[in-house]
């Protein structure tokens, strides 16, 4: 993650890696290990992105569009709910009967999540922001995704300034127990 190009074009590209991701978990038979392998790797990219938005996507979200508040707080609610799979999926090996249930109900959040942001949120944004102001995102959510965390935190602070603040040493904590246990690493 960290493509260039402004937020939209940033987020979308997101988008694009995690559904790759998702069709490669659902390519392979059940219980087969590189689900997990593949599902570790998809929750890193899910909540680098997740923390990204919230701390600059729906900032400007609520800065810009009428109904801002509402449409961020409904995101945010969405970005909460998948955590907490995520959280719930993280304890599952890929022979766990769990594993699948969890498993198909993040990628149901996610792609809703995905198709709203995409058909309804990013064509609102495009249209209340300069082309410059949605470079500057870009430019923060990169920067932002290159510190976040890797792991679930569903009590985080999800809103700034807190979230801006924690994310950070959270991120360089999971970072380094995701070196230290290979976590992450391709299927």
């Amino acid at each position: 993650m960290g493509h260039g190009g402004n937020v939209i074009d940033e987020l979308v590209t997101d988008h694009r890696e995690v559904e790759e991701i998702f069709g490669q978990i659902e390519a392979l038979p059940a219980g087969e290990k590189n689900r997990k392998v593949l599902a570790d790797q998809a929750t890193m990219e899910l909540v680098r992105h997740s923390v990204a938005e919230e701390a600059y996507l729906y900032p400007a979200v609520r800065e810009h569009l009428p109904d801002g508040d509402a449409i961020a707080d409904r995101e945010i609610d969405d970005h909460s709910r998948a955590e907490q799979l995520m959280k719930d999926l993280e304890g599952c090996g890929a022979e766990d009967p769990e594993f699948d249930r969890l498993i198909g109900l993040l990628m149901n959040e996610i792609r809703s999540h995905i198709a709203d942001e995409e058909e309804n949120l990013f064509p609102r944004l495009r249209t209340a922001c300069s082309p410059e102001a949605l470079d500057d995102l870009g430019d923060k959510v990169r920067q932002a995704k290159k510190m976040a965390p890797t792991r679930p935190h569903p009590s985080a602070p999800d809103k700034p300034p807190a979230n801006k603040l924690l994310a950070p040493g959270a991120g360089l904590v999971d970072r380094l127990r995701d070196a230290l246990s290979g976590r992450g690493k391709h299927a």
